[in-house]
């Protein structure tokens, strides 16, 4: 069963929500335009994790012709469903899409000191890999912009229950949540009538989907993000990219073995 079969039922809402997304999309293009001339790049970007929510997003911003950027993280850990879902991508968006990798000599350190596996040890060597592999490429990806778009969504998991629309706690880089209505019936509701390209792992039960390492299969009734670092305490289980600095879990834990 396709992850379509599996998932795609429309809120009652739906078309209410898309109106809302469609109009905050279309805001921000003209809100964070270029202004030195028409050729420079726009000031605002959207963070493709390749996820099932960043591809309705970046359908939505090629489908309404927006200046609107996209950017991906390549980690050097994704899966070959996602890399090949990345060339497609690149391939037929009108929307410029560019790729950030982590700088590599920082990576073949980190992995001759702590090993390949460090990420299983603890939470403090996982968020390690996670600032090298993320967070760098990330701070390059987001020079010289003033906003930029994720697809976080409310129900996604407890730590992103609030989630905004607009995010304004950094005024440097303003953070748009487009979705942040949408249910995972919504997602793939779209996706189905839209026609979406989205990541095949999905429909092997990958909801969320990171690095290979990190990432895993979940099974009937577990939570939504319970396939991401799943040996660490449920606190801990984000990466960094859309974690406030006072909801940050202590490092100091150790993490369970696999």
């Amino acid at each position: 069963m396709s992850a379509i079969d599996q998932n795609a039922r429309a809120s009652g809402s739906f078309a209410a929500k898309l109106l809302e997304t469609t109009a905050l999309l279309q805001q921000a293009a003209g809100d964070y335009a270029a202004v030195i001339s028409p050729t420079s790049p726009a000031r605002i970007t959207l963070a493709c994790s390749l996820g099932a929510e960043d591809m309705v997003l970046a359908h939505l911003i090629n489908q309404l012709q927006l200046d609107i950027g996209i950017f991906v993280l390549d980690t050097g850990q994704l899966h070959p469903e996602t890399l090949a879902l990345l060339a497609r991508l690149k391939a037929s968006s009108r929307a410029p899409v560019e790729v950030f990798a982590p700088v590599q000599q920082s990576v073949v350190q980190f992995v001759a000191q702590e090993g390949q596996n460090a990420m299983y040890k603890s939470i403090a060597l996982r968020k390690q890999c996670c600032d090298i592999r993320k967070m760098e490429p990330l701070s390059r990806a987001l020079a010289g912009k003033a906003a930029w778009i994720t697809g976080l969504r409310r129900e996604q998991s407890g730590a992103r229950a609030e989630v905004p629309l607009v995010d304004a706690t950094d005024a440097n880089c303003v953070k748009l949540n487009p979705l942040a209505n949408w249910t995972w019936g919504d997602v793939w509701h779209f996706i189905a009538i839209a026609q979406v390209d989205y990541n095949p792992l999905h429909d092997q039960f990958y909801p969320s989907i990171g690095c290979a390492p990190c990432t895993r299969a979940i099974s009937q009734g577990e939570d939504f993000r319970a396939g991401r670092w799943w040996w660490e305490d449920e606190a801990a289980k984000e990466c960094g990219l859309h974690v406030q600095p006072s909801q940050r879990a202590p490092d100091n834990q150790p993490a369970q073995t696999p």
